[in-house]
């Protein structure tokens, strides 16, 4: 069979294809395991805390695959910038996507240990509305990542500081349930410990943003401001 270089190019195309196939799956069900992990709080569902527990193996299963064929690829065919930058900003954003399914791990085991202590309800009120805030970001940047949409990397990007004002206010309202109370202590660390794992999903998501911006403007923005980013997209 003869391989000219018509054919070689389309082999590496479907390549390429493939491998980004291949993230947008790991982001589904690392997103469905958010969203598992969520709602086994807010519902006290321990059964789906423990799937979103042995999930975990699947999300750690295609970080390596798909890393081992990246390495390949930059191996085999010494890809040219526009390329190369594809297979970076996929090698970065499989990163993000284990940790962001490490940190719904957390929230997974959080919910069992809240649901055995029976800790308030008014521990979810905040942290619900933070976990709808940031699994929505871990969507509209996986959509963005597949689309290839630099314009709405930065307006997802932009919503990071509103998950960390989130944060900020669940601590000072645990705080004041330890106060009130001495035996709401550990129920509370639960609680702030969930948190803490859904602010680090929001920087997560925030990273896979900036990926898709280097991705696509071949600019690094890492530590950028949004308004820096944004005049990134103006051309300024």
């Amino acid at each position: 069979m003869s391989y000219g270089p018509q054919h070689i190019s389309k082999q590496f195309d479907d390549e390429l294809e493939n491998v980004r196939g291949k993230v947008l799956e790991m982001g589904g069900l690392v997103e469905q395991q958010l969203n598992n992990a969520l709602r086994s709080l807010i519902e006290s569902e321990t059964d789906l805390a423990e799937l979103v527990i042995e999930t975990e193996v699947q999300v750690n299963t295609y970080e390596v695959t798909i890393d081992q064929e990246c390495t390949k690829i930059l191996a085999r065919r010494q890809p040219a910038a526009s390329d190369l930058r594809l297979v970076m900003a996929i090698t970065k954003t499989i990163t993000d996507l284990e940790r962001v399914g490490d940190e719904a791990e957390k929230v997974a085991r959080m919910a069992i240990e809240l649901t055995e202590k029976h800790g308030p309800k008014a521990y979810y009120i905040g942290i619900n509305a933070m976990g709808n805030l940031v699994s929505n970001m871990l969507h509209d940047a996986l959509d963005a990542f597949a689309r290839m949409d630099s314009k709405q990397a930065v307006a997802v990007a932009g919503k990071e500081p509103e998950s960390d004002d989130q944060y900020s206010a669940i601590l000072r309202q645990l705080v004041t349930y330890m106060m009130e109370d001495a035996r709401n202590i550990s129920g509370t660390l639960d609680a702030m410990w969930t948190a803490r794992a859904l602010e680090r999903i929001g920087d997560h998501a925030r990273n896979i943003c900036e990926n898709i911006i280097y991705l696509v403007e071949g600019k690094d923005v890492r530590h950028f401001s949004i308004e820096q980013m944004e005049d990134i997209l103006a051309g300024r």
